[in-house]
């Protein structure tokens, strides 16, 4: 796997993306903006401004809730447009059915897509929670009905063991799917954009195809570090209050995720800003992650992210520096 060390430069921007399907999707402080390449080569672009957070939303721990909610909807809101833009049409078009069908007849086109985006948003939060929470939480305890002397300690860091291996396994097997694979190479050409940018480079395919795949500030270190802060907070909170329930220790980590999502942006938000030998040990096993999740990308996706990109920068220099 590539090797990366992990460093900072001198400008950290605020703007960030995310790979779409045949695309990529860019957010600035003030705009955002989708770029997808289609069958037939060409470049569609879709943009729209941002509203600037207030009250609540700009609050330590609660502004990581806001954010990573509104990513969520947006981020899907794009892959489904996405997948519309970049299919060639050679696919037959298929005929809605069950619950898209009863939501597309009783409800106007604009709605109906809101909602079907908002309910593909939940359904992915749960199947998150399912599979990278909960059952390393039922499987531990399945472990203890044969293992009756476990300790709560050891319960605790089985979890977290489960946990990250089952991450690891998920990001794996969808990195050998031939369009997430693709998905992830696109991934790779917005993390080397933002780097070519935040070098102070001219965005150009040369100068792009030169930075590091892997950025301090991405999506999948933000979601390891997630699971990270949820394996500590078992350990400091189950252990001494003596929690056995298989059932009450899922409970409470539902409970527990608002403020697991508040302090992991926080987290991240520091560690990403700052180059120390501290901050680049904390962040190493994040970036690690991203062998799994940014692959080399040819020279159009480049292109991609660089369109992407030069349509959020902000006017004024520097009213994205992080």
């Amino acid at each position: 796997m590539a090797k990366q060390d992990g460093k900072c430069t001198p400008f950290k921007t605020t703007c960030g993306g995310q790979a779409l399907l045949e695309g990529i999707l860019m957010q600035g402080p003030g705009k955002r903006a989708m770029v997808v390449r289609k069958a037939d080569g060409q470049l569609v672009i879709e943009e729209e401004e941002v509203k600037p957070r207030s009250g609540l939303a700009k609050l330590p721990f609660l502004r990581g809730l806001f954010i990573f909610g509104g990513s969520m909807v947006y981020g899907m809101k794009a892959l489904m447009r996405s997948a519309e833009l970049s299919d060639d049409g050679t696919a037959e078009e298929e005929e809605l059915t069950g619950i898209d069908k009863w939501i597309s007849e009783h409800f106007e086109d604009e709605k109906a897509v809101a909602i079907i985006v908002t309910l593909a948003a939940v359904i992915g939060i749960v199947f998150s929670i399912g599979l990278f929470i909960l059952l390393p939480t039922a499987l531990t305890g399945l472990i203890g009905l044969a293992w009756t002397t476990m300790p709560l300690w050891a319960r605790s860091v089985i979890e977290g063991v489960l946990k990250v291996v089952i991450f690891m396994i998920y990001l794996y097997l969808c990195s050998k799917t031939r369009e997430i694979h693709r998905v992830f190479e696109y991934h790779g050409a917005e993390h080397k954009t933002i780097y070519c940018y935040e070098n102070g480079l001219e965005l150009t395919v040369e100068n792009v195809r030169k930075q590091p795949r892997h950025h301090p500030r991405c999506g999948t270190s933000f979601l390891f570090v997630v699971i990270a802060v949820s394996i500590f907070l078992s350990i400091v909170i189950f252990t001494p209050l003596e929690i056995e329930n298989t059932f009450l220790r899922m409970a409470l980590h539902l409970l527990m995720l608002p403020i697991i999502v508040g302090v992991t942006y926080e987290f991240n938000r520091y560690v990403g800003g700052h180059d120390g030998p501290v901050c680049r040990a904390l962040r190493a096993p994040g970036m690690w992650m991203q062998n799994f999740t940014t692959f080399e990308p040819d020279d159009s996706m480049i292109e991609v992210g660089i369109e992407a990109l030069k349509r959020v920068l902000p006017e004024e220099k520097g009213a994205d520096r992080w």
